[in-house]
């Protein structure tokens, strides 16, 4: 039986893109107008997407290097991955807790590349 989530229980907030080197993408995206939120060293950095924030990552904090990734907003990770599952996707990695979140990187029916994330309770 498919595990039924109600559409409202996701918020798509992160487009992530990959790169090989973070300062040149940064470039590139400030010179179309966009500005930079903050940056994780060489590593990862985030820019004003409007509702949505375009992340740009390196292979070190990529989730699937080499991929367009979509982050999603979601009080319930497990769940979230329970359906992805339930749907025919797959899990890459997770449910698990990072320094700042509970995350999943999963992937959907057709090999897309997806982050389920819900901020800790401290």
């Amino acid at each position: 039986m498919k595990e039924e989530i109600a559409v409202s229980d996701y918020e798509v907030k992160m487009v992530i893109l990959s790169t090989d080197n973070l300062d040149e993408s940064i470039a590139f995206y400030e010179g179309l107008g966009l500005s930079l939120k903050f940056r994780d060293g060489a590593h990862f950095a985030a820019l004003d997407g409007g509702p949505v924030t375009l992340a740009l990552a390196t292979q070190v904090d990529h989730p699937i290097h080499g991929q367009v990734v979509v982050g999603v907003k979601t009080a319930d990770v497990d769940a979230a991955a329970k359906a992805i599952e339930a749907g025919g996707g797959g899990i890459i990695k997770g449910p698990y807790d990072d320094a700042h979140e509970r995350r999943a990187v999963v992937y959907d029916n057709k090999g897309n590349g997806l982050v389920f994330y819900s901020p800790l309770k401290r």
